[in-house]
């Protein structure tokens, strides 16, 4: 059979090399998640070490929780590798540039109009995607995560939701993607230098305005309430030089009842932004985000009078400081600047090897392309298909990369004092989001960018290695 391949053209051997690799990923990935399953599966009882960190209920909810989406997963994921094979083996792409070249020809303008198709061609391919998409976007929230409790949104909101996002998307990505069309037609030989220092720019820059313009389309920002948390937070950032300049909550709350906080913002001008699930004193998810009024005191004789409401979500004060402390560990211990470096540095060497490569015409036949070579499908074919093996093994290397900061962000909270309140938070936020504490090893190695809970605790000295 290789014989027989190997017997093929050039632009045939690239082909099948491409959809045969993409095989062979999904296979591994759905070997990987069978395991897991496998672990969900047969891990029905709360292992003896979790006893003191996670009741049988929450860890019934949490095992039903990751099957369900695991199992969704699955069939996800086992359409996205048909679909795509369908296009490739049916010649969906070169059929839908040429639809866009039609279009063309209906507003009057012809091939040398090559920018303008590549436009056409790209939101033709968007809305494609978004189409066959949303069937299983809608089924994961209106399902999966409406079954779980998760969900806070109505369809309508949901829709609405979606056009906005499809409609900023694009604002963003045809002028950009325009730009950068015509830096590497003008750039003579060293395009790939303009071009990359264009992706840098244009990165940064939607970095910087993310959270104060695209973000509050979407969500409904605030600055914390002057009091306590907020005076705690900035003498926090203080004592490590921090330059805080704000602290938001996001409602976030309005969509889902998972929780986040992040940092943004560059040299002097950071802020801070906390999910209104992750406060437990805001958090509209424990009845109201407003003070109770006080009840009469009465004789207590459950014991249980004074305890919290037992589906209470968020955490208090001091847990959302350990919480900070380890994002601002983050800051602190430079893997922010590490991660920019990394990206670049990636994205640079990427560029590099499109210029070597844009000009080999058997790619282009490979995918249909017989008498045009446009730039955007070189593109997509180089950066999409051609760098994939490449772009698997980064991807698993960053997820150990990932790994590593987040044990060490956990290590400058505990320097920081603030250990056991992380711990008491990183089990809240586990129950909360109903994350499954027992992993598969090999699933864990490949996919999690986050230590599992129980490495996470036995790194802080919560629990002890057995």
């Amino acid at each position: 059979m290789v014989e027989g391949i190997l017997d093929l053209p050039v632009e045939k051997q690239i082909f099948y090399a491409v959809l045969g690799f993409s095989w062979t990923v999904y296979l591994w990935e759905a070997y990987l998640s069978y395991r897991q399953r496998r672990t969900y599966r047969s891990t029905t009882q709360v292992p003896q070490e979790l006893w003191k960190i996670m009741d049988s209920e929450t860890f019934e909810k949490s095992r039903l929780y990751q099957l369900d989406k695991s199992n969704f997963s699955f069939w996800s994921g086992l359409y996205s590798e048909t679909e795509g094979t369908l296009i490739l083996l049916l010649g969906g792409i070169p059929f839908m540039w040429d639809v866009a070249g039609s279009v063309m020809i209906r507003i009057g303008l012809g091939s040398e109009y090559e920018i303008t198709q590549s436009l056409v061609f790209l939101t033709l391919a968007t809305l494609f995607s978004a189409f066959t998409g949303l069937p299983w976007s809608v089924y994961n929230t209106f399902v999966i995560e409406e079954k779980h409790g998760f969900n806070q949104q109505t369809l309508g909101f949901f829709l609405k939701d979606t056009v906005k996002k499809f409609i900023v998307t694009q604002c963003i990505l045809l002028p950009v993607t325009s730009l950068l069309l015509y830096i590497i037609k003008i750039g003579g030989d060293y395009f790939f230098i303009y071009a990359w220092l264009f992706t840098l720019a244009v990165s940064l820059v939607l970095v910087t305005i993310y959270a104060d313009y695209i973000a509050p389309l979407f969500d409904k920002f605030a600055p914390l309430p002057e009091g306590e948390l907020k005076t705690d937070i900035e003498d926090m950032a203080k004592s490590i030089s921090f330059p805080l300049t704000k602290v938001y909550v996001v409602e976030g709350s309005k969509r889902s009842s998972h929780s986040n906080a992040y940092f943004y913002g560059f040299f002097k001008n950071k802020r801070i932004v906390l999910f209104d699930t992750l406060l437990e004193d805001y958090s509209p998810l424990n009845k109201s985000g407003e003070p109770q009024p006080e009840q009469p005191e009465r004789e207590d004789t459950s014991n249980e009078s004074k305890a919290k409401p037992k589906n209470k979500k968020g955490c208090n004060n001091s847990e959302i400081l350990a919480v900070l402390g380890h994002e601002l560990g983050h800051w602190k211990l430079g893997h922010m600047v590490k991660n920019i470096v990394i990206s670049q540095m990636n994205s640079f060497l990427c560029f590099s090897l499109f210029a070597v490569l844009i000009g080999r015409k058997e790619l282009f036949v490979a995918f249909g392309f017989n008498g045009s070579q446009p730039t955007l499908i070189g593109l997509m074919i180089i950066f999409q298909f051609i760098f994939s093996p490449y772009n698997e093994l980064l991807s698993f290397c960053l997820t150990v990369l990932s790994r590593r900061f987040e044990f060490q962000a956990d290590a400058f909270a505990r320097s920081m004092g603030k250990a056991s309140e992380l711990c008491s938070a990183l089990i809240k936020l586990n129950k909360d989001n109903l994350g499954f504490p027992v992993a598969d090893w090999l699933f864990s190695m490949w996919h999690y960018s986050h230590p599992p809970l129980l490495e996470r605790l036995r790194a802080l000295g919560s629990i002890k290695q057995d």
